[in-house]
């Protein structure tokens, strides 16, 4: 009895460390298209995904996961007034350890209170994320991507416009306090074209998150909007990322975001919402707005 006792045991000590193994993996986004699985990281070590801006605060991360958002936006009553609704789903795909797919646009707009009430869908937007500096041991992450959003959505929800889209993404932890920094330089392909104009913008997200317990980490949240070059016939108030309005030179619009992460059901699903506002007095449509999502890593 007693030597099938000690193989028993064994057993059971080997079964335990994989099935830790394989649930630290899947924490991390594990999946890997080509090649190895991505390393696991600790839990007070991981990253919260970014809570706002979806379309452009891409963090230095490569993973496989599925995010689903529903924004509640309303716009300022002097330009426009009333609200909007976007529903949408984001897909990223970790090809390699160190290389992403990232479809970072697409959904549905339905406005009310402005616009006749108009509904439509959204542009669509994809690229590649390339984390060329992977330091766990330091918690140090950098990335570079490049993306294109094409002029497929709806005039009527103030879509169609094509763009091509550069970033930098910087990630840095301190045990449980993370910090992550994108910029943005985006392209307007046709920004002499539009009744209300397009624009080339560069745009900053600022992220920090803290894991507070294995459930909850809260994060606040910083974005920036700065017009580059403008074009022909370009509207003298800015969309920022809610619709395809870019603003003249000089009408930088500035938010805040507070929200958190809660994880009630594991470190791979991430229930997260933001409550976010204007910061500076610029002729924006931004207002406020909330923003609920969902992340499942696998």
């Amino acid at each position: 009895m007693k030597p099938i006792t000690t193989h028993f045991r064994s057993a059971l000590a080997a079964a335990t460390i994989s099935l830790m193994g394989s649930a630290a993996a899947n924490a991390h986004g594990g999946f890997t298209l080509f090649g190895e699985p991505s390393l696991a990281i600790p839990a007070e070590q991981q990253t919260v995904r970014p809570l706002t801006a979806p379309y452009f605060h891409e963090d230095a991360f490569v993973g496989t996961d599925v995010r689903a958002w529903y924004v509640n936006h309303h716009f300022y009553g002097n330009t426009i007034g009333g609200e909007v609704d976007v529903y949408a789903v984001q897909v990223r795909v970790a090809l390699t350890q160190s290389l992403q797919f990232v479809a970072y646009k697409d959904g549905y707009t339905d406005f009310g209170g402005t616009l006749n009430n108009a509904s439509g869908w959204n542009d669509i937007g994809a690229g590649v994320k390339w984390a060329f500096v992977q330091d766990q041991a330091n918690q140090f992450h950098l990335a570079a991507g490049v993306g294109a959003e094409l002029a497929l959505g709806d005039d009527e929800v103030l879509q169609n416009t094509n763009e091509l889209r550069f970033w930098f993404s910087a990630n840095k932890g301190f045990d449980r306090l993370h910090l992550g920094a994108v910029v943005n330089y985006r392209l307007a392909e046709d920004n002499d074209e539009g009744a209300l104009g397009s624009a080339d913008m560069v745009t900053v997200h600022f992220h920090a998150d803290y894991h507070l317990t294995n459930w909850f980490s809260p994060v606040i949240e910083l974005n920036g909007y700065f017009v580059t070059s403008e074009g022909a016939g370009v509207a003298p108030f800015s969309g920022v990322d809610a619709v395809a309005i870019a603003g003249g030179k000089g009408e930088e619009t500035l938010t805040g975001a507070i929200g958190g992460e809660f994880r009630p059901f594991g470190p791979e699903l991430g229930i997260r919402a933001a409550y976010e506002t204007q910061l500076n007095s610029s002729e924006s449509l931004f207002g406020h707005r909330w923003t609920v999502s969902t992340v499942y890593a696998f």
